[in-house]
This record gives structure tokens, sequence and C-alpha cells, in this order.
């Protein structure tokens, strides 16, 4: 029996867009990795480097939705929702700005 008071369930939504979306962007992050290493180096080590990079760049980016977006979503999963989250976890550090409030000038 589903428990509709239970936080995951809540959560199930999020869970899942947000686990899609990671999953496309590892292997987004191996092709980035491989083509951005091919320009600027071309070896091995340019490779691991730049896909390791782009790699924690994504997963401190589902971290950071998760904490902020997660549990105001509440629509169900489809394909523009997954593609939603796939761009917010590669544009989450212009979100995070974005969603700043810039306080009041004094008078």
């Amino acid at each position: 029996m589903v428990q509709h008071n239970d936080p995951l369930w809540k959560l199930r939504h999020a869970l899942a867009g947000l686990a899609l979306a990671l999953l496309l962007s590892v292997l987004a992050a191996a092709l980035a990795g491989r083509v951005l290493a091919d320009i600027f180096g071309g070896d091995y080590n340019a490779r691991v480097t730049v896909y390791g990079l782009l790699l924690l760049h994504v997963v401190v980016g589902a971290v950071v939705l998760f904490i902020k977006v997660a549990q105001h979503e509440s629509r169900p999963l489809t394909a523009g929702r997954v593609l939603t989250w796939f761009a917010s976890l590669w544009l989450w550090p212009l979100l995070l700005l974005m969603g700043r409030k810039t306080p009041p000038p004094e008078a």
C-alpha cells in the first residue's frame, strides 16, 4: 500500500526526472569530454580530466536542484520535464544566480 504521507512518494516525480536527467548528463559529459579534450590536448589524461570536471558539475547541480526545486515539483514526468531537468543540471549556476534576490536599496 502506498503511503501518501511518505516524503519520498511526494518527491517521486522529481526523483525520477532528476535520475533520468543525470543519466543523460553522464553520457553527454563523456561525449563532451572527448570532444573538448581532442580540441585542447587529445591525450587520455585530458579526456579524463575534462570528463571528471563535467561530471562533478552535473552531480553538484543535481544536489543543488534537488535541495532547491524538488520539493515544489509535483507535475507528472514527461519527456519535456526530463529535458528541463537535463538543461537545469547543466545550467544550474545561472539558475542559482537568477534565484537570488537583490536587497532593496536603502532610502
